[in-house]
């Protein structure tokens, strides 16, 4: 309990809660070795793409409540707002404590990757944060962008390269499809 609190995930989401039946391309398969956690101990990365509304920030905050379960700790955070706070923590003095507290963050989730562009500073950032937990720890990331597209939207070819390097070559990736769920939950 005390772990989940601490992650501050969006959702309550559990493994069970996990509806299969939307058609939106969901590997059961994969899902069910990924419910598993051996990817938090192998320190591999989850990466779930789709359009908006297809469940990518349910499934993420299912999986880290699973690793919550499962003994580790987890940090959820959304970029659009996690990018400011760790430039306002560059202005007060905490950046460094901020990033050893996310190197040692067993699992780290990243909501809404590449929703607008990313600045110098935030490219560096982010190679800072990946470094620090490449082969050591986990990351979740959701994105309504496809993986392939993630270099151009990094915006820096030598930054991207470095970033993405230690992201997706230990990473699971869930390409998701479908309506968006919100429109099945419309009220009458």
């Amino acid at each position: 309990a005390s772990r989940l609190k601490r992650a501050k995930l969006k959702h309550a989401a559990t493994p069970e809660d996990v509806d299969y039946r939307h058609p939106r391309g969901l590997d059961r398969a994969l899902f069910a070795r990924l419910i598993s956690g051996s990817w938090v101990k192998e320190h591999q990365n989850i990466l779930i793409c789709g359009p908006t509304g297809v469940g990518k920030t349910f499934l993420a905050c299912a999986l880290a409540n699973q690793a919550c379960r499962q003994g580790a700790s987890v940090l959820y955070v959304r970029l659009p707002r996690f990018l400011p706070a760790l430039a306002i923590s560059r202005g007060d003095g905490s950046y460094v404590k901020t990033l050893t507290q996310i190197a040692r963050t067993d699992v780290l989730v990243i909501d809404d990757w590449a929703l607008a562009p990313l600045t110098d500073e935030s490219r560096r950032d982010l190679l800072e944060i990946f470094d620090d937990r490449h082969g050591t720890r986990s990351t979740i990331i959701t994105s309504q962008l496809q993986v392939k597209h993630w270099h151009a939207s990094i915006g820096d070819p030598t930054l991207a390269d470095a970033i993405l390097d230690r992201l997706v070559h230990q990473a699971h990736t869930l390409d998701l499809d479908g309506e968006s769920l919100r429109k099945c939950k419309k009220p009458q």
